[in-house]
């Protein structure tokens, strides 16, 4: 069972709103979030209502404030609560959009795209099993995108506005 508490203020202070479910919009439970409980489940937060705009994955822990989960500002508009997977993971990464090019099969975790493939772009994907976090940079830094299950034709239908992908982490229980 998920559970997620924003805070508008940082150390958990403030005005708060619990949330056991997916949510498009929490603009009306508060107008900043400085500060996010998570008591159980995987999360994915968003910046801006409907699931868009910056993404951050949190597990189960403590975030006094946005720079915790790597927030870029203090503004989460709605979020999502992951399934976790216990079975396999795979995901076939493209060189090219409408998956063409050379495919490269990941069933694991990849800190470095460059290092294991010679290459940073992923122009599309066909998720196959589980779910994929894409980061923007090697070693799981910067920009997050929740990979579901599914195909992506070209970079924009995952949210990014460019193919940079620097490393790939599964979620996992």
């Amino acid at each position: 069972m998920g559970k997620i508490i924003f805070y508008e203020d940082r150390n958990f202070k403030g005005r708060s709103y619990e949330c056991g479910s997916e949510s498009s919009d929490l603009h009306s439970h508060f107008s900043r979030c400085n500060s996010i409980k998570v008591d159980g489940g995987d999360w994915m937060v968003f910046e801006r209502p409907g699931y868009m705009g910056y993404q951050y994955f949190l597990k189960k822990g403590e975030y006094p404030d946005y720079q915790q989960w790597m927030g870029f500002n203090d503004c989460v508009r709605s979020c999502r609560l992951i399934p976790t997977s216990q079975s396999s993971h795979r995901i076939m990464i493209y060189e090219r959009p409408e998956l063409g090019g050379e495919t490269m099969e990941l069933t694991d975790d990849c800190p470095s795209l460059n290092e294991r493939f010679n290459h940073n772009d992923v122009y599309s994907c066909n998720v196959r099993d589980g779910y994929w976090i894409f980061y923007e940079h090697p070693n799981y830094r910067g920009r997050q995108y929740l990979m579901n299950p599914g195909e992506y034709r070209r970079f924009n239908e995952w949210g990014s506005t460019t193919s940079r992908v620097g490393s790939i982490r599964r979620i996992a229980v």
